[in-house]
Formats: structure tokens, sequence, C-alpha cells
């Protein structure tokens, strides 16, 4: 009996070696996929950061002219580092005549039916 003990003692059974791989085969599997997962919601945000600053600038462009805007809409390139943006403005009247909303869009050149982001101000008749 003693023997039988000590011959067991010494190492894994075939089953037990594939139940330990399975285990970390589907722990490995899951960090990438969540590796995966996280350098593309890094790319997207940058690409969120980067419109952000395309359309801020262009509104401190409007608040800086200290013009009053004419109504309308205007599309322009408004490219930041690497990435190709297009910016769509657009004035509208309010209720109030004094004032005036201007929205800024931001597409991706690449795919311009999607939108990544739209600032909105209101810009005061100065008397």
């Amino acid at each position: 009996m003693n023997l039988r003990h000590i011959r067991r003692a010494r190492g894994f059974t075939l089953l037990e070696v594939l139940v330990a791989l399975v285990i970390v085969g589907t722990a490995l599997g899951a960090s990438l996929r969540a590796v995966g997962s996280l350098a593309t919601n890094s790319a997207g945000l940058r690409t969120a950061m980067m419109a952000t600053w395309s359309a801020e600038n262009r509104l401190v462009q409007v608040r800086l002219a200290r013009d009053f805007p004419a109504l309308g809409k205007q599309t322009f390139e408004c490219p930041q580092g690497d990435l190709k943006l297009v910016c769509q403005e657009e004035v509208i009247a309010s209720p109030n005549p004094m004032l005036r909303r201007v929205e800024v869009s931001v597409f991706d050149s690449a795919n311009p039916e999607r939108r990544i982001i739209k600032l909105v101000q209101l810009v005061l008749r100065e008397a």
C-alpha cells in the first residue's frame, strides 16, 4: 500500500494537466480580448479628443472675430495631427434677435456620414 501511495504522489495525471491547460487557455483568451478592446477604445477616445479640439478651435475663432456671424452653413477641413477631419459649421437664428446659435460638427473624412462630435455656442451681438 505504501508503494502505491508513493507512486501517485509523484506527479499529476493526464486529466489534471488537461484541465489546468483549459483553465490557463481560457484565461489567456479573455486577457487577449480585453487588451484588444482597450486598444480599440483608446483609438476611439483619441479620435474624439482630436475632433473636440477641432470644434473648440473653430468656436474660439468665432468668439475672437467679435463679429455677429451670418446665417448659413459651411464645410471646411479641420485636421488635427494625423487625422483628416472635416468640420461643418451652421449658424442658426435664435428666438432672441441678439443671439445666434453656432453649431460645429466634426466628421472623419474617411467616413463622412459618421459625426464624431457636435459643439454648440451662442454668440451675442455687441451693441
